[in-house]
């Protein structure tokens, strides 16, 4: 590759040896080859992220894929009249564990919360982590269910604490239900579930 050869501390060349001149010359070809594959892998992590359909931490759908469930959700509705809610999720606390106890503990957190969403949901429901906390998206459920799916969601947050190993750390989940109606589109949705999260926050 004949990389150019650097020498540190300003040393002549001509007062190395020949020796020393072709490790040198043999090392930072490495180190080219090196930036190369560095460049390459981070090329391809980045390629998969943006094809990935899953959060990193949690395993949970990413935004991704939420915004593409709920807009077959609100296409079921306006063509069939199907009925389907999304929950906006926010959870108090996170921040403090991240705070107080490092980001390993807060990652431990967040997937805490992605286990008991998924415990509590149908297979045919999404689970998702968002940029502001989590969300649930209920397939073929009427208004009444999935507010009860989402009191439900408060209680069992609250019941199930985090186990640090050393202490438990009580979490608590504030929700925003939005049903999806006929004539919605996703923004709607989204935007709905979010200012309805925002006023049972102000309570």
């Amino acid at each position: 590759m004949n990389a150019q050869v650097e020498i540190p501390f300003g040393i002549p060349v001509e007062q190395l040896t020949p020796e020393v001149r072709a490790a040198l010359a043999r090392l930072a070809d490495e180190n080219a080859l090196l930036r190369a594959a560095l460049a390459e892998t981070r090329a391809q992590v980045g390629d998969l992220e943006e094809t990935s359909d899953s959060d990193p931490v949690t395993g949970l759908a990413n935004e991704r894929e939420l915004e593409r469930q709920l807009g077959r959700s609100v296409s079921q509705a306006n063509r069939h009249g199907t009925p389907s809610a999304l929950i906006s999720i926010d959870i108090k606390g996170l921040k403090q564990i991240n705070e107080r106890h490092g980001r390993v503990a807060g990652d431990a957190a967040l997937a805490h919360v992605a286990r008991l969403l998924k415990g509590l949901i149908r297979t045919s429901d999404v689970a998702a982590r968002t940029g502001a906390g989590f969300a649930v998206l209920l397939d073929h459920l009427d208004p009444d269910s999935a507010i009860d799916t989402g009191e439900r969601i408060v209680r069992f947050v609250a019941d199930q604490p985090l186990d640090l190993g050393n202490c438990e750390v009580g979490l608590q989940a504030t929700v925003g239900v939005a049903t999806i109606l006929p004539g919605d589109d996703a923004e709607d949705v989204l935007r709905r579930a979010q200012r309805n999260l925002e006023r049972v926050k102000e309570f």
